[in-house]
């Protein structure tokens, strides 16, 4: 009989205090089969996860990690543990949950993957450690590289949104928010802004929680403004904020490095601050006169030009933009725009929006 609890290297296994060498070797049977499923579903959940970065966003460096994490899960997953398998008396094969049934876009399906491997290797870091010690520190350090990887992934694909997207709405304070806002999703939509300055804050954070979730189904990013606090509350995308709101500083320490910072600029002064602060985007206008920004001049068309001549992140002319006058501000250089009262207003906003990005989609790649 082997002492309790010592490391036996020709089981590869810990020896349970006083219990018989059968039933040691049976417990011994439970942890490979323990890890064996977390193996496959750390692989597993990896691939599906490398697919998108390598089909869904092109990009080489995050498909590399998660095939470099899938090869080193790999190694690990020996014949000695494969035949421990025992499928068909496997209670959980049956087990579900209406959460795995279906999948409300790709940010879901991949946070939900992102879960299922960042739970297998801690269950892998665990039992390994009645295995092999090795095993239990590899997995340790796989586990913080997942984190990490989850972490870029999701910014990424912010930023890469946020480059693609050409039409941006800020809400209004409206009985038919929801409506209006889905309507302009279904018009291709892709960025959001929550803005509502006189709703107390029980109205703001239901508002903000069904927002979000109707802009990640549709696939567009949701953005809080002024709120850091209700962004970070409701997981928004982002904050917006205006100049005289939080530097951009303290947002990004409250915020993080993957939510985007949007900024309001009224003149270069303020954009060339925006932009070395670490602003993400920036609004530039009032292009005209607009309630929305009751007492505040316009800054014209001439700031538009200077935008795109000077300005390197990604910028959108806002303020009193209209089907009417929107083609003016496309020629003085806007590649994107803002708006608020054309669609909040609308009376079909699934097809103005539909109208501003036909416009849009017209003159060469944002940049």
């Amino acid at each position: 009989m082997k002492e309790a609890g010592c490391y036996d290297e020709s089981t590869n296994g810990v020896v349970v205090m006083g219990e018989p060498e059968s039933q040691t070797l049976q417990i011994q049977q439970v942890v490979y089969r323990i890890l064996d499923a977390n193996l496959d579903r750390a692989r597993e959940g990896l691939r599906i996860i490398e697919e998108w970065c390598r089909f869904g966003l092109n990009n080489v460096h995050l498909a590399g990690e998660c095939k470099r994490l899938r090869q080193e899960v790999a190694q690990w997953h020996t014949a000695e543990l494969r035949a421990a398998r025992d499928t068909l008396s496997d209670p959980g094969t049956d087990l579900t949950h209406p959460g795995e049934e279906q999948r409300t876009g790709i940010k879901s399906l991949l946070q939900a993957n992102f879960c299922r491997v960042e739970e297998a290797m801690r269950v892998l870091e665990e039992y390994s450690k009645l295995h092999n010690p090795n095993m239990g520190k590899e997995f340790k350090q796989m586990r913080y590289r997942v984190y990490t990887l989850e972490s870029n992934l999701m910014g990424y694909q912010r930023y890469q949104l946020l480059w693609r997207s050409r039409l941006y709405l800020v809400t209004s304070v409206s009985d038919n928010l929801l409506t209006t806002v889905e309507a302009a999703l279904k018009g291709g939509l892709t960025i959001l802004q929550y803005r509502d300055k006189i709703g107390d804050d029980t109205v703001r954070l239901a508002n903000a929680t069904k927002l979000r979730q109707l802009c990640h189904t549709y696939g567009a990013l949701f953005i809080v403004n002024d709120r850091v606090d209700l962004a970070l509350a409701v997981d928004a995308d982002g904050v917006h904020l205006g100049q005289q709101d939080l530097p951009i500083s303290i947002a990004r320490q409250l915020l993080g490095s993957q939510r985007l910072i949007g900024v309001s600029t009224t003149n270069p002064e303020e954009m060339q601050g925006a932009i070395a602060g670490g602003a993400d985007y920036i609004g530039v206008g009032p292009v005209y006169e607009t309630p929305t920004k009751a007492g505040k001049p316009a800054a014209g068309l001439e700031y538009v030009s200077y935008a795109a001549k000077n300005c390197t992140i990604p910028w959108f002319a806002i303020g009193g933009i209209d089907a009417n006058n929107v083609n003016d501000v496309i020629d003085a250089g806007a590649q994107r725009v803002a708006v608020v009262r054309s669609l909040m207003q609308a009376e079909q906003p699934t097809l103005v929006t539909q109208y501003f990005l036909s416009q849009l989609n017209r003159i060469k790649p944002a940049s």
